[in-house]
């Protein structure tokens, strides 16, 4: 979800460029996450009748007001990214390597 917002915080994009902007996620998961972020009111879409068709994804207005906790979330991970290296390093050090994921 969180992926999906930043690539609409500053412009409309299509389902495909969407997809390609995340890497490692299915196609119906994208849909079935904007579907969910449309349903919540914070995008709408839509569909432009050419061929194939279109459909074009924007945030709402309501959307937006994530942007700022968004920006504040990613400053905190780059501030703490160290002792979450860290956490993960000791984490895996005391797993067997066949309990690891």
């Amino acid at each position: 979800m969180i992926l999906l917002i930043g690539q609409l915080q500053d412009r409309t994009r299509h389902f495909g460029g969407l997809h390609r902007g995340i890497r490692g996620i299915s196609q119906r998961m994208v849909t079935l996450t904007l579907r969910q972020l449309e349903r919540d009111g914070l995008l709408t879409h839509t569909v432009h009748p050419n061929f194939p068709p279109r459909v074009d994804y924007e945030l709402t207005p309501f959307g937006s007001t994530l942007l700022d906790t968004m920006v504040a979330l990613g400053e905190w991970t780059t501030t703490h990214r160290q002792e979450i290296n860290n956490s993960r390093h000791c984490y895996d050090a005391t797993r067997s390597p066949r309990t690891q994921p």
